[in-house]
């Protein structure tokens, strides 16, 4: 897992605080000034939220980012899958086990059992949290603080 996933997350949960906001529409500057990116690199992950169907964008005047589904309906793991996919969540030998040493490949085998349950218990935490759940914890984390965040 990389930072992309947890920038992607960010920008959906921004986007779940406003929509309950009433705001219709966040500019991708916005969401970098809140990052602390370069908006550049927001545009090619909101590219790929919404290829997922997870965002919709609106150019021009009075254009920005909105959410494409509910925020029930989106989970942590579609964001996962939406910006993530193909990215190693564990890091494998870059060589690969020596094929002459007895101990190497077996090492490596049980390594990828040990990779599969634990990348399964990723998924099911991710899928287990949605969207509107993270940005319902987040609001009442900020308003425990007494302020409204830069939003």
């Amino acid at each position: 897992m990389n930072s992309r996933f947890v920038m992607a997350a960010h920008v959906l949960g921004m986007l779940a605080l406003h929509e309950r906001e009433d705001a219709i529409t966040v500019t991708s500057e916005a969401m970098a000034e809140s990052i602390q990116t370069n908006p550049v690199v927001v545009r090619r992950l909101l590219g790929d939220l919404s290829r997922a169907g997870l965002v919709e964008t609106k150019r021009g005047a009075g254009g920005g980012v909105r959410l494409a589904r509910a925020p029930e309906s989106i989970t942590l793991c579609d964001i996962y899958k939406a910006v993530g996919e193909g990215a190693e969540l564990f890091g494998r030998h870059p060589a690969g086990p020596n094929p002459m040493c007895p101990v190497a490949p077996m090492v490596a085998e049980y390594l990828e059992e040990v990779f599969r349950r634990a990348e399964a218990a990723v998924h099911q935490s991710l899928g287990g949290t949605t969207v509107a759940q993270m940005s319902h914890e987040v609001d009442k984390r900020i308003r425990a603080l007494g302020g409204k965040g830069c939003r």
